[in-house]
C-alpha cells in the first residue's frame, strides 16, 4: 500500500511538472517565434534615394517601410520579411532588386524596428495587406511580386489566398509552423499549443499565381524536405530552384548569384519585368 501511494506522489509530481513545463511554453511561445530587432538605420546612409514611408494597417497600426519606386512598367516587388531582424538586413536584398530594376517596399510587421504592437498571425496578416494596399496607391497598373522569405513565405502564402500577386516567390519556405516546430521539439505536443501555426500546405493548392520556390539543400531551420513538400502541392506555372548547400541564413540566399538570376528571369517571364 505504502509503494502504491508513494508512485501515485511521484506520478503527480511529475504530471505537476509537465504541466508548469506546458503551460510556461504556452505562455511564452511567441518569444520563441518572433525575433525583433528595434534598431533602424536610416535609410539615406544604407538605401540612398530610397523614401521613408508609413504604413496603415487596418486596426490602426502604423509601420515603417523604405520605398523605391519602379520605373516605367516596372513590377514592384514587396518583401515579406523573416520572423528576426527588421527592413535594415534586408538592405542588400532591396539593394539588388532595385538595380535589377523593380520598385521595392521593404517594411516591418508590427513590433518590429521602430513599429509599435506585438507580432502574431492575425496581426502579420495586417500588416502585409497594409504594404499591399500601400504599392497599389504608389504604383497603380505596375505587376506586383510578393517575396517571402521563411516565415514572411508564409504570409505572403496567406495573404495571396486573397490579393493574389502578379508573382509569388517564396525564399525557405515551411509547410507550417508546427511542422517545423515538431522538428525542433520533437518530444512536446506543439500542434496543441501553438496559437500561430501559418498553415501554408494547406493553401498553396488555391493560388493560381506563379510560383517560384528557392530552397537551401542543407538548411537546419526550415528542412529541405518541407520546401519541397510545399512546391509539389502547389498548381502551375511553378518552378523550383535548390541551392546546393546552402543552410537557412547563408548569404547565398539573400544575395547569391544563383537566386538572384532565378528570382529576376522567372519574373521576367511572367511579367513585363527588366532583365
Amino acid at each position: 500500500m505504502e509503494t502504491i501511494v508513494r508512485w501515485r506522489r511521484v506520478l503527480a509530481g511529475i504530471l505537476a511538472a509537465a504541466t508548469l513545463v506546458v503551460g510556461g511554453l504556452w505562455l511564452v511561445q511567441r518569444r520563441l517565434i518572433y525575433f525583433p530587432d528595434a534598431e533602424v538605420s536610416n535609410v539615406a546612409a544604407v538605401l540612398p534615394g530610397w523614401e521613408d514611408v508609413l504604413l496603415e494597417a487596418s486596426d490602426g497600426i502604423t509601420l515603417g517601410g523604405w520605398y523605391h519606386a519602379p520605373g516605367p512598367d516596372a513590377p514592384v516587388v514587396v518583401v515579406f520579411n523573416g520572423n528576426a531582424g527588421n527592413r535594415a538586413g534586408r538592405a542588400p536584398m532591396g539593394s539588388w532588386l532595385a538595380a535589377a530594376g523593380y520598385g521595392v517596399l521593404l517594411f516591418d510587421y508590427r513590433g518590429y524596428g521602430d513599429n509599435p504592437g506585438t507580432p502574431t498571425e492575425a496581426g502579420l496578416t495586417l500588416d502585409a495587406r497594409a504594404a499591399v494596399s500601400f504599392v497599389s496607391e504608389a504604383a497603380p497598373r505596375h505587376p506586383v511580386v510578393y517575396f517571402g522569405e521563411s516565415l514572411g513565405a508564409a504570409v505572403a502564402v496567406e495573404l495571396a489566398t486573397d490579393v493574389a500577386p502578379d508573382v509569388l516567390v517564396l525564399r525557405s519556405p515551411f509547410t507550417s509552423l508546427a511542422d517545423v516546430a515538431g522538428v525542433h521539439y520533437p518530444y512536446l505536443p506543439v500542434g496543441a499549443l501553438l496559437r500561430d501555426d501559418y498553415p501554408s500546405l494547406d493553401r498553396i493548392g488555391s493560388i493560381a499565381t506563379p510560383l517560384l520556390v528557392i530552397a537551401g539543400s542543407a538548411d537546419s531551420i526550415v528542412p529541405f524536405e518541407q520546401s519541397r513538400r510545399l512546391y509539389d502541392m502547389a498548381a502551375e506555372p511553378k518552378q523550383m530552384i535548390v541551392v546546393q548547400g546552402a543552410d537557412h541564413n547563408d548569404q547565398t540566399l539573400f544575395v547569391g548569384e544563383q537566386l538572384i538570376e532565378a528570382v529576376t528571369t522567372f519574373i521576367a517571364e511572367h511579367t513585363a519585368a527588366p532583365r
